[in-house]
């Protein structure tokens, strides 16, 4: 009998292993035996074993989904502190995190002025989107503008724009702290066009709008730039001082409070 035990459970991690089942192949012995002292039938022990399979392959989903991502930070929405931004919508912002935005092919624009939040909003708003099944990809303006311009030398620029096009959702950081040139102006404005009502788009900004000429160099370009993002658009405005700043001030009044001589 043992050996018929010994034989049967090489036979099942083999057809495991070869099913792809990892999970199932690494928790069966122990649900067997739980399910055998809790008196559970042989349905439900398959069903536990199952719902294991499968909590743990969206598990490895979502690790992918945030790994292609290339978010330059983890940030989540608990961590952002809308005190210190009174200005930023709270209550826009957490419906966004439901991400139904992103379903009906909705753009966001973060506009404010640096050290507000900003990119921790997006990145928040990416990272719950992954978490939701969807493709998303980060890039900061430059940094795509520059791949673009390199893959456009490489004769590689339908490849990559056929990889954003695959997006769910593409967050492109600080638009405007640094003027493109002529051609990375177009491309920049090529994947814009190519996902204008076929992807989401979040992007931060700390430039108002009617500035975006001075990054994008052309005022042709920037209006049909604006005029694809702010159609079905949520805008969050955060208008508050710069996180760093406040920060540098509440270390300096600690610094004062703690020295002995500044309280005498």
């Amino acid at each position: 009998m043992k050996k018929t035990e010994t034989k049967s459970t090489v036979l099942l991690q083999h057809h495991l292993k070869a099913l792809r089942l990892p999970t199932i192949l690494a928790e069966c012995e122990q649900v067997a035996a739980r399910c055998a002292a809790d008196n559970v039938d042989h349905l439900g022990f398959l069903l536990q074993l199952c719902e294991l399979e499968l909590i743990e392959r969206e598990r490895r989903a979502a690790d992918r989904r945030l790994s292609a991502a290339k978010f330059p930070t983890y940030k989540t929405l608990d961590a952002f502190d809308f005190k210190c931004q009174p200005s930023l919508n709270k209550l826009l912002v957490t419906e966004l995190m439901r991400g139904e935005y992103i379903d009906n092919r909705e753009n966001i624009l973060l506009v404010g002025n640096s050290g507000t939040g900003k990119t921790h909003v997006a990145t928040a708003l990416g990272i719950a989107a992954c978490g939701q099944g969807k493709r998303v990809r980060f890039f900061r303006v430059t940094e795509l503008i520059t791949q673009l311009m390199e893959a456009r030398e490489e004769r590689e620029l339908l490849r990559l724009k056929k990889q954003i096009s695959k997006l769910d959702l593409l967050i492109l950081d600080e638009l405007g702290y640094v003027p493109t040139s002529k051609i990375g102006s177009e491309l920049f404005f090529d994947v814009i066009s190519t996902a204008y009502e076929r992807l989401s788009l979040i992007v931060t900004t700390n430039l108002p709008f009617e500035n975006w000429t001075e990054v994008l160099c052309s005022e042709r370009l920037t209006g049909a730039t604006l005029d694809r993002l702010t159609h079905r658009c949520h805008i969050l405005e955060a208008s508050g001082e710069s996180y760093r700043l406040q920060d540098a001030k509440r270390r300096r009044r600690k610094r004062s409070s703690d020295d002995p001589a500044t309280t005498k």
